[in-house]
């Protein structure tokens, strides 16, 4: 419905800067209300009393307060025109934490300029008007049986506008094009630019640097050599390591309790390697052997050595730096 105006007439005694009229806030008079009690006021008759005066002259919805903040039910956006808070002293104080919580649901319930009516206060929640204001209220007033009226304003404070939004007819401002600029600016950019003097490259060489390194040796077997030959060897360095690990032999130690060492060449080596791989693979009565001396028995073969992985068939070179 149409929001209705009430004029009050001024005081006789009041001043000629104070005689005009004034408006009350407008407040729609017949719309649907919202009745919101509580077990304790539906008991002592408070509650149904509210609803049986305000079905007199209007559609009326009931809540209980519990079911609303819990989650239970949702107030429809914009939808009455006045909503009442019955409840007892004693649960308006229980209620005070949430308070907050309940006016935000009952201001987005509320129609613009729809009032809020919280009865049955008494000395309870005395920073209530506060609250309310904090909320997007307007007090309207305050009587002294313990009952407030607030209004929702006519404009939601939460409206959000937004300003990413531009206006259709809205257009890039263009830079306007400055041609010397544009050319000092080609010609930074240019590799071959004229006005650069050319740089001659052999001029930067030293003799130091034309001159040619000094090639490899011939590797000669029994001479001082490098540890290792190079990548892409060209002296014969790499031909001749590698004929001298053909000619190496190495040190096999047999895996039995009383087992022998036995000399034996990389060729040999290679197919008991083989062998050994295409046999099945034995194993200790203790299975601790390639673990360390630490884990072996005092008659094991393998005392004496380091630790290997399992399977794995100990070998020493005749070349290693170290014997």
């Amino acid at each position: 419905m149409a929001p209705s105006a009430v004029y009050y007439p001024p005081p006789p005694a009041q001043s000629q800067a104070q005689e005009k009229p004034v408006l009350a806030a407008a407040v729609p008079s017949k719309g649907p209300a919202l009745a919101i009690g509580s077990p304790a006021t539906a008991m002592d008759g408070k509650y149904q009393s509210l609803i049986t005066s305000l079905e007199q002259s209007r559609q009326v919805e009931r809540h209980m307060v519990d079911r609303l903040l819990d989650g239970a039910t949702s107030l429809p956006p914009s939808s009455f025109a006045s909503v009442h808070v019955s409840l007892s002293a004693p649960e308006y104080e229980t209620l005070a934490p949430r308070i907050p919580e309940l006016l935000a649901q009952l201001l987005g319930g509320l129609e613009p300029l729809g009032t809020l009516h919280i009865l049955n206060l008494d000395s309870a929640l005395p920073n209530l008007p506060s609250e309310l204001t904090l909320a997007g209220f307007t007090v309207l007033s305050a009587s002294q049986d313990g009952s407030i009226i607030a209004q929702k304003p006519a404009h939601s404070t939460a409206t959000t506008v937004s300003l990413r939004t531009a206006p259709a007819a809205a257009l890039p401002l263009r830079r306007k094009a400055d041609p010397a600029r544009k050319a000092s600016k080609k010609a930074l950019w240019t590799l071959n630019a004229p006005s650069t003097p050319s740089i001659d490259a052999e001029s930067l060489l030293t003799d130091a640097d034309k001159e040619r390194p000094a090639a490899c040796e011939p590797a000669v077997r029994g001479a001082p050599r490098r540890k290792k030959a190079c990548k892409n060897c060209t002296c014969g360095l790499a031909e001749l390591e590698a004929e001298e690990l053909a000619q190496s032999k190495v040190v096999l130690l047999d895996g039995s309790q009383n087992g022998q060492t036995m000399e034996v060449s990389q060729s040999e080596k290679e197919r008991l390697i083989a062998a050994a791989a295409a046999a099945p693979k034995a194993t200790s009565s203790c299975g601790n052997c390639y673990l360390g001396d630490a884990f072996r028995c005092s008659s094991c073969p393998y005392r004496g050595l380091p630790a290997f992985k399992p399977g794995e068939k100990v070998e020493i070179d005749f070349g290693m730096d170290d014997i």
